[in-house]
Parts: C-alpha cells; structure tokens; sequence
C-alpha cells in the first residue's frame, strides 16, 4: 500500500476485541520522546455519542465547579494517571498534580475572577476518542457595555467510563494577560478591582 505524502509507519495491533492503531509522521521523534503524544492512537469500541455525552457531563461540571468555586473537583473528571498540558505553565502527570495546578491557578487572578468558560464549538473524533473545542473564558461584566474575554482550543482525550486522560490547552498567554490588564482597568475606573488584581495590574504596566 503506498504510504500518503509525510507519513512515515503505519501500525495496527489487537488487544482483546479491541483494534488499535497508531499513526506517525515523518519528521516526529521516536516513541518515548517528549512529542511521541502527538501520535494519533485510533481506537474501536466507543460510540461517538457515548463521547458526546462524557463532554455534555464535562461541560455540566465545569460550570458547577466555576460557580462554586471548588476548583479541587475538577481533576476528578480525569483519569489517576491522565496528563495535562498546559502552554503557559507546563505539563502536568496525575490526577494530583492536575489538582495541585488548577487549584493554584484558578484561586488567584485572573482565574478567580473569570465568571465561566462556555464552549464556542466541538468536534468529536471518535476514531481518536477525541474533542476538539473553543473555550470562551469570561471576565465579569463591569455594566459600562465592554466584554473583557479570550479563548483557548482544548483537546480532550476520552478514556471511558465518563473520564478523559488527557487535556491540552492551546492559546497566547500573552493575549490572556492583556485581556485581563484590559479588564482590569476598567474594573480599576468602576473601584472594583481587588487588591490582588491592583497587583496584577502594577506587574503589567
């Protein structure tokens, strides 16, 4: 079979009933280096609506979670040994280390202030198991007309039984940080930015 232009091996092999298959391109690292998750691994044996449903329960928990602010609960909706990969702040192992990030991440500014993270669009993949979607993250609204928010592309990775093991996070932290500068000086003109948000703000110039 002739092989598609960049396309390097193809592999398939079977465990159980179930078939899996693994693609890589040429010009990717050897399996084992930090890329080797690029891989798309195909799998049989979940429906796409099965993956539909574990993102509506996602999406349904996340707004939960933003509006009671337990932010520890959140890496419960991963697997014990899922991944995170995050642009700003690095790679995460574990459903504690998610915990330990998100929880420090989303209890100081800007995260403590965001109001919710509805979903723009997805796509489910379900050969990969996957979700693609755009998160709009929100800042509250100062009542004077403006909208202060920004929007990142997050890959989720099905494992099952209502649980993902991998999310990554794609955006410009720098269009972040300005967006909540943005925010945050108009808040400032409303008297209704927080000491820590002053901070922020100093920081940004």
């Amino acid at each position: 079979m002739a092989k598609s232009a960049g396309v390097d091996d193809v592999g398939t092999k079977s465990v159980g009933s179930r078939v899996t298959s693994r693609v890589r391109f040429a010009g990717n690292p050897q399996p084992g280096s930090q890329a080797d998750w690029l891989d798309a691994s195909v799998q049989t044996g979940v429906s796409s609506a099965e993956i539909e449903q574990a993102f509506v329960d996602y999406q349904a928990a996340v707004a939960g979670i933003a509006a009671s602010g337990d932010w520890p609960g959140f890496a419960d909706l991963f697997t014990e040994d899922a991944t995170y990969e995050e642009h700003a702040f690095g790679s995460f192992t574990g459903r504690e280390a998610i915990r330990s990030w998100v929880v420090d991440t989303m209890t100081a500014f800007p995260g403590n202030t965001m109001t919710s993270f509805p979903i723009a669009w997805h796509v489910v993949d379900e050969p990969s198991r996957r979700v693609i979607c755009e998160v709009r993250n929100l800042m509250p609204d100062l009542g004077d007309g403006s909208v202060h928010e920004a929007s990142n592309l997050t890959i989720l990775t099905y494992a099952g039984d209502g649980l993902w093991s991998r999310e990554e996070d794609v955006y410009n932290p720098m269009r972040f940080a300005r967006m909540a500068a943005d925010w945050a000086t108009v808040a400032h003109q409303h008297g209704r930015l927080s000491e820590e948000g002053q901070t922020f703000l100093s920081r940004m110039g």
